[in-house]
């Protein structure tokens, strides 16, 4: 058990209006629309489903079962509900949506820790810009590399770990020493945020290869969570170009 509690926020400027607004529509999004998960027509006409992005056709489907093919487990999965806009945008509308309550939280705590930081640097419409489009390219990554490991495209995927992914890339560049608190076990530490969140990625990445028992079968979008942190650390620079350099010299690393 590796879980990061709370980081150093004592150079913060504004109040992280954005991302505390990402963090309750997400919340609004999953108790109220999603109802808790158990509204699975809601949830599934606007999650992002690799065929749809491919093809561009939106596709409605029956129950079926499907096998696990790290497990060999059977397990019954939701038809494909229609679409009642343009299949691209599910891209936008999927990271807004969870698959389960410890995804929410899960995903909320980081974006909380990680999030303020970041749109303390950029501002907040740059912030907002750079989440979104770090999420989309994080779905798009999710989509090519499910294509290219044959796996089933009719899976769909939710959730804003893409685009938290691509926080904690723009993090890990900008305060690699920055002190993190996190919970190890039973005890509570402070290590830099180049070890809180390189842990992390190391399970992404290990995840994906299947060494832990995940990959393309497990339902976890591992090519989301990679794709989104690379986004991060590309696109980080370029949404701080003419406020990075005022902002630099402040920044306790």
């Amino acid at each position: 058990m590796f879980i990061p509690l709370s980081d150093d926020n004592s150079d913060r400027r504004i109040r992280p209006l954005v991302n505390l607004s990402l963090i309750a529509v997400n919340l609004l999004v999953f108790f109220f629309l999603q109802g808790v998960g158990s509204n699975l027509q809601f949830t599934y006409s606007l999650s992002t489903v690799p065929q749809e992005i491919l093809t561009g056709h939106d596709i409605v489907t029956a129950e079926r079962i499907v096998r696990d093919p790290a497990t060999g487990e059977r397990f019954r999965v939701p038809g494909l509900g229609k679409t009642p806009l343009s299949v691209y945008l599910t891209l936008l509308t999927s990271m807004f949506m969870h698959g389960g309550l410890m995804h929410l939280l899960g995903n909320m705590l980081y974006l909380h820790i990680f999030g303020d930081n970041i749109e303390n640097l950029m501002g907040h419409r740059r912030y907002l810009g750079f989440y979104l489009l770090c999420g989309v390219l994080a779905s798009l990554a999710h989509v090519f590399t499910s294509a290219a490991l044959n796996a089933d495209l009719l899976v769909p995927s939710l959730g804003a770990s893409g685009a938290i992914s691509g926080v904690l890339g723009a993090y890990f560049l900008l305060f690699p020493k920055r002190r993190v608190r996190v919970l190890v076990f039973r005890f509570i530490t402070e290590v830099p945020a180049l070890v809180a969140i390189g842990v992390w990625f190391a399970f992404q990445l290990i995840s994906s290869l299947g060494m832990l028992g995940g990959g393309p079968g497990d339902g976890v979008a591992y090519g989301a969570h990679i794709g989104g942190f690379i986004a991060g650390l590309v696109l980080v620079k370029f949404f701080l170009i003419g406020r990075y350099e005022s902002k630099a010299r402040r920044l306790p690393h």
